[in-house]
C-alpha cells in the first residue's frame, strides 16, 4: 500500500472515529464546554430521581411537541418533582467567565409552578442524590417561576458570610419576567470575573446586575457596615408627638355638644293628596293558596305583599311625617386645637452600632458546583427541559442557541402565527401584544408599584386570556401608574396641606370627624326602619 493511500485511509477512520466519538474532534467550543446534556438518549441511568416521598412527579423522556427533538418533561399535573445529576468533577465559579445555559418549553403554558435549575455544592455539604430535596445546598438557582404574584426568571446566589459561617440567599432584584407563550424558550446567565452578571432570555439581554451591588441584590452580598443596637432602649419621657390638643383652650359656652345632627322640618307640609289611609303593601289579591298547602303542617297561609297600586298615583301613602333636615346648631363633640409640641423629641430610633458581621470583598466566594438538580412544585404538566449547557465563555453559548434552540424556536414561531391568522386575530396574542405584556410585567416590579402588582397581574394574565380586551387593560394599567405618580407628587404638598388647616380649624374639622361613625350608624339605622319589608307566600308559626 502506498503512502498516499495510507494516508487516505487514515484520515477516512479518522473521519468515521469523530462521527462515532465527537469528543475525539473536539472544536473550539468543545473545549470551553464544561458539562452539555442534550438529552437525545434516555435520562435513566444518568440522572438520579429524588427517593423522598414527597416528590411523587414522573419524569419522562420525550419528544418536544412538534420535533424529533428529545428532552427532560414533567408529564404531571400537581406534583413535586425532583431530580439530579452529579458532574464528573466540580465545577469552579471563581476562575474567568462561566455561562450557565438551559432551555425549557412551557408546552401547556405556565399558571403557578417552577421551571428552574439548582446547581449544586459538592455533596461534602450535607446532602445525597437519592435523597435530594428543597433543603439541598445550592450555589445557584437559575429559572422561570410564576405563580400568583410572582412572574420572574429567578437568579439567586447562596453565599456564605465569612464573619459568622452562615448561607444567605441574595435574590437578583428586578428580575426579567418570564415569556407568556407556549415556545421553546433559552435562558443564559453569564457569570463575569468583572463580578457582572448578564441574564439573556433567547439571546437577549434582559438583565445586567453587579453582584456587589446593593442596587442589584437583596439583601446585599456585603452587609450594612452598621445596625441598630438591638439592646438599646426608647426612653420613658421620649415624646413622639408632633402636636398636642392646647392644654389651655377652653369649649365656647354657646358648643352644645348634644344637639343633634338632624332636626324636623317644621315649615315641611304634607302634600296635597297623600293617602293617609291606604297602606304602602297590600296582600296581592291574585295570589292562591297552594293545592299541597297544608294548614295544620305548614299554617295559616299568608298572601304575598305587593305594591299598593293606589299609591302610584299618590304622592305617598300611610301615616305622613314631617321629614328632617340638618341642624344649623349642630356642632358635634368639641376638642381642643392642636398646637406644637414643645417636647416633641422626633420618631426614635436606636443608635447605630458596628455590624458583627459585616465584612468586604472583591469578588464573590462562590461556592463550586457539583450538580444540577431540577426540584420543583408544578400545576402544569408538559414543562419539558433541554439542553443543559455550563461553558467557559459566551461564544460558546451562543453557537449551542444557534444550533439546537433557534431551529426549533423559528419552526414554532412560524407554526404559532399559522394558528394565531387561522383562530384570527382577536382570539390570540400577537408579537407586539406579547411585547407589550413583557413590558407590562416589568412596570408591575416597580417598587412604587407594589401596592398594585396583584392588581396589575390580574390585569395582565386577563389580556393575556382575552386578547381583544388588551386596549382597556392597558388603559387600566395606565391609570393606575399616573394615580401612583399624581399621589408622589402631590401627596406631600397635600398632607402639608391638612396640617397648616389642622393649626387653624382643627376644632370644626376634629368635632364633624368626631361624631362621623355615630352619624353613620344613625343613618344606616334610618335607612333599615325606612326600607320595606317584602316577602312571599309564608308559613305562619302555630
Amino acid at each position: 500500500m502506498g503512502r498516499g493511500t495510507q494516508l487516505f485511509v487514515a484520515g477516512l477512520l479518522f473521519l468515521v472515529a469523530c462521527s462515532s466519538f465527537h469528543q475525539l474532534c473536539a472544536s473550539d467550543d468543545d473545549d470551553h464546554t464544561i458539562f452539555y446534556d442534550s438529552f437525545d438518549d434516555s435520562f435513566e441511568g444518568r440522572w438520579i430521581v429524588s427517593d423522598k416521598e414527597e416528590y411523587q412527579g414522573v419524569w419522562k423522556h420525550s419528544k418536544s411537541e412538534g420535533h424529533d427533538d428529545y428532552g427532560l418533561l414533567v408529564s404531571e399535573k400537581a406534583r413535586k418533582y425532583a431530580i439530579v445529576k452529579e458532574l464528573d468533577s466540580p465545577v469552579s465559579l471563581k476562575d474567568g467567565t462561566v455561562v450557565l445555559q438551559f432551555e425549557t418549553r412551557l408546552q401547556n403554558g405556565l399558571e403557578c409552578g417552577g421551571a428552574y435549575l439548582k446547581y449544586l455544592r459538592p455533596q461534602d455539604a450535607g446532602w445525597k442524590a437519592k435523597e435530594f430535596d428543597n433543603e439541598s445546598p445550592y450555589t445557584i438557582m437559575f429559572g422561570p417561576d410564576k405563580c400568583g404574584a410572582t412572574n420572574k426568571v429567578h437568579f439567586i446566589l447562596k453565599h456564605k458570610n465569612p464573619k459568622n459561617g452562615k448561607y444567605v440567599e441574595h435574590h437578583l432584584k428586578f428580575p426579567p419576567s418570564v415569556p407568556s407563550d407556549k415556545l421553546s424558550h433559552v435562558y443564559t446567565a453569564i457569570l463575569k470575573p468583572n463580578n457582572d452578571v448578564r441574564i439573556l432570555i433567547d439571546g437577549e439581554e434582559k438583565k445586567k446586575a453587579n453582584f456587589l451591588s446593593a442596587e442589584d441584590f437583596e439583601p446585599p452580598l456585603i452587609p450594612a457596615k452598621t445596625i441598630p443596637d438591638p439592646d438599646d432602649k426608647k426612653p420613658e419621657d421620649w415624646d413622639e408627638r408632633a402636636q398636642i390638643p392646647d392644654p389651655n383652650a377652653v369649649k365656647p359656652d354657646d358648643w352644645d355638644e348634644d344637639a343633634p345632627m338632624e332636626i324636623e322640618d317644621e315649615e315641611a307640609v304634607k302634600p296635597e293628596g297623600w293617602l293617609d289611609d291606604e297602606p304602602e303593601e297590600i296582600d296581592d289579591p291574585d295570589a292562591a293558596k297552594p293545592e299541597d298547602w297544608d294548614d295544620e303542617e305548614d299554617g295559616e297561609f299568608e298572601a304575598p305583599k305587593i305594591d299598593n297600586p293606589k299609591c302610584e298615583s299618590a304622592p305617598g301613602c300611610g301615616e305622613w311625617k314631617k321629614p328632617m333636615k340638618s341642624n344649623p346648631a349642630y356642632k358635634g363633640k368639641w376638642y381642643p386645637p392642636l398646637i406644637d409640641n414643645p417636647n416633641y423629641k422626633g420618631i426614635w430610633k436606636p443608635q447605630e452600632i458596628p455590624n458583627p458581621d459585616y465584612f468586604e470583598l472583591e469578588r464573590p466566594d462562590f461556592e463550586p458546583v457539583a450538580a444540577i438538580g431540577i426540584e420543583i412544585w408544578t400545576m402544569q404538566d408538559g414543562i419539558l427541559f433541554d439542553n443543559f449547557l455550563i461553558a467557559k465563555d459566551e461564544k460558546t453559548a451562543e453557537s449551542y442557541r444557534e444550533t439546537t434552540w433557534k431551529p426549533k424556536f423559528e419552526v414554532e414561531k412560524e407554526k404559532q402565527k399559522a394558528e394565531d391568522l387561522a383562530a384570527g386575530s382577536d382570539s390570540s396574542l400577537t408579537s407586539i401584544q406579547k411585547k407589550v405584556f413583557d413590558i407590562l410585567y416589568k412596570i408591575a416590579d416597580l417598587p412604587i408599584l407594589s401596592t398594585y402588582k396583584l392588581k396589575i397581574y390580574d390585569l395582565i394574565e386577563k389580556g393575556e386570556k382575552q386578547p381583544n380586551l388588551s386596549i382597556g387593560i392597558l388603559v387600566s394599567i395606565v391609570v393606575i401608574v399616573l394615580t401612583v405618580i399624581f399621589k408622589l407628587i402631590f401627596g406631600g404638598k397635600k398632607k402639608q396641606a391638612r396640617v397648616e388647616k389642622e393649626k387653624t380649624e382643627v376644632a370644626d374639622t376634629s368635632n364633624n370627624q368626631g361624631s362621623s361613625g355615630d352619624n353613620e350608624e344613625e343613618k344606616e339605622k334610618k335607612e333599615d326602619a325606612a326600607a320595606p319589608r317584602r316577602r312571599g307566600g309564608s308559613r305562619r308559626e302555630t
